[in-house]
């Protein structure tokens, strides 16, 4: 797997070796990152936004935002292994004074944003496909306050998986890739 676009484009990214941590497929990358610069529907960009990118994985959503511009991300990976892998990946870029990095459960991290009153231009969220409660986490980040007028939500999900989304959320688009859907929202 690689960095597809901007300053870093072709460099590596180390994936786990377990199963627990399923990597976003450089297509589905691609194609989100490709929707995000040239659809109509989207006024956030990826050049000096701000970024959340829960449960990062190997955090190839972030390293790609920061490749292509972005001022700041910050990552959120609780599964240790992954987390280890997501260190190593982003030391191998020197992006220190860029992100901020948790290995914390995502629910501290929005709360953590909120007490230091950060907010996003575009949250991406890909939680493990088993994960049901997306509809709490959604309410939960629009509470919270982290987000922008206009931020931009990404949910990446199995495309079996029927969601229920909060009612004051919109869905601008929804893509379907083999066995992913992306979700492209704001509320």
């Amino acid at each position: 797997m690689r960095i597809i676009g901007g300053k870093f484009k072709n460099k590596k990214i180390f994936l786990p070796t377990d199963k627990q941590t399923r990597p976003l497929k450089d297509i589905v990358r691609e194609s989100i990152f490709n929707i995000i610069e040239h659809s109509n529907l989207i006024e956030n960009k990826i050049l000096n936004s701000s970024v959340l990118d829960l449960y990062s994985g190997s955090g190839s959503f972030g390293l790609e935002c920061l490749s292509r511009g972005a001022s700041k991300v910050v990552f959120c990976e609780n599964y240790l292994p992954a987390f280890k892998i997501l260190k190593k990946n982003l030391n191998d870029l020197n992006f220190y004074n860029q992100i901020e990095l948790f290995n914390e459960e995502v629910l501290k991290v929005i709360e953590k944003s909120n007490n230091y009153k950060t907010m996003y231009d575009i949250i991406f969220m890909d939680p493990p496909y088993k994960e049901n409660k997306i509809s709490e986490l959604l309410v939960y980040i629009f509470e919270k306050k982290i987000i922008k007028k206009n931020s931009l939500l990404i949910l990446h999900r199995n495309k079996k998986t029927k969601e229920k989304f909060p009612i004051n959320f919109r869905v601008l688009l929804e893509r379907t890739y083999g066995s992913s859907k992306i979700y492209f929202g704001k509320f």
